[in-house]
């Protein structure tokens, strides 16, 4: 395995079939300012990757939410905001999270040490008696070896606690005194997410916010805004959705 030269590196892809890193060539150039209706989330996460870019205490962060709604565009465009204070991203497949020890180490060179990466893992969740999870509670909270402190994971994933949650599991829940006490499936299932000490929650989009976001890809229409409004109701309630990513879509299909 070889390491990258970070200097002129913002971001990587792991590729598992050769075990190595591949610069990305092509970044995704979004920016924190054109992402709307998220000012809490981006305030959240801007100011704990900020802490970690200082070398102060930072939490790994889980954004967990409806699809559609910038969970993703948030990382990449924290990423274009902070690369020149030093922070680098690292994405990692769902179904390669068993070669995150060989990740680490090619991040825990002396070169790679003047850098602050965010190992970022999209759509993040696992099936029942998937067993790559112990994997990633490992690299959260360490095992005889400490994680690098140069090193945060940020995940993006539907599910709040990652894993699915059978109705079957709350039957072992019982109450005793005044506490509430889970049975082992459910503490597991907690376990993992409760590593991540920054939870961001996305929503969807109420209809103002998503006229906001299309508004935001057509800045210099010179139409009648009222009939581009229309258009892009439509567009959303044939496909049931109004999110951000609904808005992306409707620029790219609208007739000018």
């Amino acid at each position: 395995m070889r390491s990258l030269h970070w200097e002129n590196t913002h971001a990587a892809l792991w590729r598992a079939r050769h075990q190595r890193l591949k610069p990305v060539t092509r970044p995704d150039p979004i920016r924190l300012e054109q992402l709307l209706g998220i000012e809490h989330q981006k305030q959240q996460l801007l100011e704990n990757t900020r802490r970690f870019l200082r070398g102060e205490r930072a939490n790994h962060a889980l954004l967990w939410g409806a699809r559609g709604t910038g969970k993703s565009s948030l990382i990449k465009a924290l990423l274009n905001e902070c690369a020149a204070d030093g922070l680098r991203c690292v994405e990692v497949d769902v179904s390669d999270l068993d070669d995150l020890p060989e990740i680490v180490d090619l991040l825990d060179t002396e070169s790679a040490r003047s850098y602050r990466f965010i190992l970022f893992c999209d759509d993040l969740s696992f099936e029942q008696r998937d067993l790559r999870y112990k994997q990633l509670k490992t690299i959260l909270a360490g095992s005889l070896e400490l994680p690098p402190d140069n090193i945060l994971l940020y995940a993006t994933s539907n599910r709040r606690h990652l894993l699915p949650e059978d109705a079957r599991d709350n039957e072992q829940t019982r109450v005793v005194g005044n506490e509430l006490h889970h049975g082992d499936n459910v503490e597991e299932t907690l376990s993992l997410a409760d590593r991540f000490g920054l939870w961001l929650s996305f929503y969807p989009a109420d209809w103002k916010t998503y006229l906001e976001i299309v508004d935001a890809y057509f800045p210099d229409h010179k139409g009648d805004r009222g009939e581009l409004h229309r258009a892009a109701k439509q567009f959303a309630m044939l496909r049931a959705n109004h999110s951000g990513r609904t808005a992306e879509q409707f620029y790219f299909s609208y007739r000018r």
